[in-house]
């Protein structure tokens, strides 16, 4: 007789992938809009362990939808091309020059990165950006300023920053019937086939509504929404979120990615999640897990699908 001894370490991971059985049959079939950025696309160990979560969630028949997007590595590039660029509400002013460069970061190095790490940790993914197939159709965005003496409306020229008009979904929706793993890079294209500079929350928010995708998944640098005593917020409304938005409970760059949650539950998504990306394997976490509690989700209890 053959004295098999169980670790506990064998032990923890066959209670691992028990618990997480029921969540991939539940999941299976769905799409998750993945908006990846902020620290987990810097650090090269955050970076293999989300392109592995990746492709166990295709794995297991969720179709993941990856929307990516790249400030400080073109910041970066800006600086050493010596090229001055200035930001206006967290929103960076972006002339012709500008967009150039940030089209060939976006679409070039950041969005090969990603695909490559995802392609190395056994899936299949494909680079796009939002040009391809006319997926972002863009316009520019305008935003206003008043002026605190004269209280003058003014007209801010962002220049080549846009926002969705249209997401065209036919090409990610051939995806889902595949075994490709979609990489977006947040390029519109305009009426006249300029690019557009888009912010990736909203390129993300805007492609989960066009797919009525079942999640929204937002990877940040912070735990999650937090409420005025610094606690997190793991569960909430989407009227107790807004309340938020008003009170002064989200401020600062949240308040971008909460409205653009809010926006995309408000056109047919399932349930949007903030999540802190410098946690190693969160998706698996928050997905596959019974002990919740990792991020924020924002949802309708009552209709809760997801």
């Amino acid at each position: 007789m053959t004295d098999t001894h169980i670790t506990p370490e064998m032990d923890a991971r066959v209670r691992t992938l028990s618990e997480a059985l029921p969540y991939m049959k539940r999941f299976a079939g769905n799409t998750f809009v993945i908006k990846y950025g902020g620290h987990a696309m810097g650090d090269d160990e955050l970076a293999g362990t989300f392109a592995r979560d990746v492709v166990l969630l295709k794995q297991v028949g969720i179709n993941p939808v990856v929307v990516h997007g790249g400030g400080p590595q073109i910041g970066a590039m800006l600086d050493r091309l010596k090229i001055q660029s200035e930001f206006v509400d967290g929103l960076r002013v972006t002339d012709k020059a500008t967009v150039d460069i940030v089209e060939m970061v976006l679409s070039g190095s950041i969005n090969k990165q990603v695909v490559t790490a995802i392609n190395a940790a056994g899936g299949n993914a494909v680079g796009v950006s939002g040009k391809d197939a006319r997926l972002i159709e863009a316009e520019r965005l305008h935003r206003a300023t008043k002026d605190p003496d004269s209280n003058i409306e003014k007209l801010l020229d962002l220049g080549f920053v846009g926002e969705p008009k249209r997401i065209n979904p036919d090409l990610l929706e051939t995806f889902e019937r595949s075994n490709l793993i979609p990489v977006v890079a947040p390029i519109g294209v305009g009426e006249d086939g300029a690019s557009y500079n888009i912010n990736a929350d909203t390129a993300a928010g805007a492609i989960a509504a066009a797919l009525k995708a079942d999640k929204l998944i937002m990877l940040t640098d912070i735990a999650g929404i937090l409420d005025k005593s610094g606690a997190l917020v793991s569960e909430v409304s989407p009227d107790r979120a807004r309340e938020f938005l008003t009170d002064g409970t989200v401020n600062g760059g949240m308040i971008p990615k909460l409205e653009c949650c809010l926006n995309a539950l408000d056109n047919g998504v399932g349930a949007a999640q903030i999540l802190d990306g410098r946690i190693p394997h969160v998706l698996l976490l928050e997905v596959f897990s019974d002990d919740g509690g990792v991020g924020t989700k924002i949802f309708d209890p009552s209709g809760e699908t997801v």
